[in-house]
């Protein structure tokens, strides 16, 4: 069986550490990367996208809502 691939976007490093930690400890999960906010998301999702995406609301540049509004619109979904 293939592994969940997580990206995590977060604006707090320690919150970003924390989750990446939990989430590799599950053999099943592959956290293919850490964001500190959703423009750098972008441009990681550009080479490698996510099976989930673990998402602050609340970030500088650009909030969570308008990040997953606008992922969702790319047209890479797999659902």
């Amino acid at each position: 069986m293939s592994k969940i691939n997580v990206l995590i976007v977060d604006d707090s490093a320690v919150v970003r550490q924390v989750l990446t930690k939990m989430l590799e400890d599950d053999p099943a999960i592959h956290v293919i990367g850490a964001a500190a906010d959703p423009i750098f998301a972008m441009e990681r999702m550009k080479l490698h996208w996510p099976d989930v995406i673990v998402l602050d609301v609340e970030m500088p540049r650009m909030d969570g809502i308008t990040f997953c509004a606008r992922s969702c619109q790319s047209g890479r979904r797999r659902w």
